[in-house]
């Protein structure tokens, strides 16, 4: 009776929490509200700037600097656009002195890109716009908030499981956490590619550049994992999707102020 009990709330709970994205018009399963998940993020970025403020690692090069900032102002002006409620946000980028191919950006507007996919791929501006309007697009699309409640569900999912079959059954999180939130993490990153690309457009960034920006992560990153278990799609695939993306963005492109 008492797992019953539990089982119902927690889908009550799931279902409650299925929203409807404003900007890809997707239901997300949301269960983080918009301030916990920027307030979370807010602290995990003072945090990990504090560390690699202590190691050295925030990138003192000003030119470089200055350069991801004109283009990520840009992209913030046109991230308003897409999304109003982003023009609150506390926006803020940093640049960290480490060999990473990444860049990311959490709830509520707090971004860093690393020198490593800046330097070893040689970006142009407009690869650097290609790769943080995608990065932009995930905090305008919820997927922080998403990830974020999907890892709730899985937890609440495991809990119950051991109360049903009366023991612990949470060392099976790590398939768990595969089987629940693969799919639709590359789905994510999918989304992720369709927005950035018009972001960076609007921001008057050619949308060529995202097919080179993968080309080069293509030939940077060899013999991946298999796409299977990977939360973005493989730069094929990617590569395919945004060719075709391209000619629906040339005339947002060629309109933008440049």
């Amino acid at each position: 009776m008492k797992s019953t009990l539990v089982v119902t709330a927690l889908l009550a709970v799931i279902l409650a929490g299925c929203q409807t994205n404003p900007v890809s018009g997707r239901t997300q399963l949301v269960l983080v509200s918009e301030e916990q998940a920027q307030s979370s993020s807010a602290q995990a970025y003072a945090q990990t700037l504090n560390e690699a403020r202590n190691k050295g690692k925030l990138s003192s090069n000003a030119a470089l600097n200055n350069r991801v900032k004109r283009i990520t102002d840009r992209l913030i002006v046109q991230a308003g656009n897409m999304y109003p409620p982003s023009r609150d946000w506390k926006w803020s980028v940093a640049v960290i002195d480490e060999p990473t191919l990444n860049a990311w950006c959490m709830p509520g507007g707090k971004m860093a890109i690393y020198t490593g996919i800046i330097e070893k791929l040689k970006l142009s501006d407009d690869e650097i716009a290609q790769v943080m309007g995608h990065e932009i697009a995930h905090a305008l699309l919820g997927h922080g908030r998403e990830r974020m409640s999907r890892a709730m569900a899985t937890q609440g999912g495991l809990q119950i499981g051991s109360i049903l079959a009366g023991h612990d059954l949470t060392v099976l999180a790590p398939v768990a956490d595969i089987a629940l939130t693969l799919p639709n993490s590359r789905e994510n990153e999918s989304e992720a590619d369709r927005y950035g690309i018009e972001l960076a457009a609007r921001a008057g960034y050619d949308p060529h550049a995202a097919i080179n920006l993968w080309e080069k992560m293509g030939q940077a990153s060899g013999n991946g994992p298999p796409q299977f278990l990977s939360t973005h799609p493989a730069p094929g695939n990617r590569i395919q999707a945004l060719t075709a993306l391209v000619p629906k963005m040339m005339p947002i492109y060629e309109k933008a102020p440049k």
